[in-house]
């Protein structure tokens, strides 16, 4: 499947180097706590386990995704959204 932008919430995708998949649970995060920080596209948890802490949190890129299992949940909303934080996150990735 080809990825185009910001994958909707509740997505079921495996990254790269991995064997546990991972469900989508935020988009256009920016880490904390750390000497630089940085824009990740999106806040994921394992699965089907769920968020089980913050310490089992992770945050990766589209580029990091190896495969796409589900997609989310997606309607006119998500949709409208989509576009916005899309383009958010092209006009945050230029500065």
């Amino acid at each position: 499947m080809e990825l185009s932008g910001l994958l909707p919430i509740g997505s079921v995708v495996l990254l790269k180097n991995s064997q546990k998949r991972v469900m989508i649970i935020g988009v256009c995060q920016k880490s904390i706590g750390e000497a630089e920080e940085q824009l990740w596209d999106y806040a994921g948890c394992v699965y089907p386990e769920g968020y089980m802490g913050p310490d089992k949190s992770f945050l990766f890129n589209n580029d990091q995704i190896e495969r796409i299992y589900a997609l989310g949940y997606q309607d006119e909303e998500q949709f409208a959204f989509k576009v916005k934080a899309d383009a958010l996150m092209t006009e945050l990735r230029k500065s």
